[in-house]
């Protein structure tokens, strides 16, 4: 049996960067059909009933699964490398927002800023712990801290993702605020 953080990475894949792998399309707003998903995953090897699936989006810290209103589609919320929509607004940011990431890539961060890299957004996080939570899956984290006022007042847009997290298509090293601290000396 596979434990609940196989399963939402597994999800994660599919709802995210790979429906091809188990033989399903998303729709352009990223949305599957919750029965079709558990068909074509128990065709794959990956078999889920839906009270399992149910658990795993609702017990998920980071939500990163969303049931439409009807709980008949799943998607999920944010990270997608795949041309969805997910029909999020511009919103105003908080005037600081930050990002977690590790000493090693703050040398390119210096040159090119935050990249959504294969991703279509940058993940920004509201408040410092939570990115120190996501600059520690890969090491001894490093805290940037975004300038959002100074962007969205220069024309960057901002969205709230339905799980809380700040997208933007890309953050200039401009706007970091200290990185220039958190970089070793020469």
């Amino acid at each position: 049996m596979k434990s609940d953080t196989q399963t939402s990475k597994f999800l994660s894949l599919i709802l995210r960067h790979r429906p091809d792998k188990v033989g399903l399309t998303l729709d352009p707003d990223g949305w599957v059909d919750v029965d079709r998903l558990l068909a074509a995953m128990g065709e794959h090897g990956h078999r889920l009933e839906r009270a399992e699936l149910e658990r795993v989006v609702a017990e998920n810290n980071k939500k990163r699964f969303a049931f439409d209103p009807t709980g008949t589609r799943i998607r999920a919320s944010k990270g997608h490398s795949l041309d969805v929509d997910l029909g999020l607004e511009p919103r105003t940011p908080p005037d600081l927002l930050f990002h977690g990431t590790v000493a090693r890539t703050l040398a390119s961060i210096s040159r090119e800023g935050l990249r959504a890299m294969s991703r279509r957004h940058v993940h920004l996080s509201p408040d410092r712990a939570t990115a120190e939570i996501v600059g520690k899956r890969r090491g001894a984290p490093v805290i940037l801290e975004i300038d959002s006022a100074a962007m969205a007042q220069d024309g960057h847009a901002f969205y709230l993702s339905d799980n809380g997290v700040w997208l933007t298509d890309a953050v200039p090293a401009s706007y970091l605020r200290n990185l220039e601290e958190l970089l070793p000396p020469d």
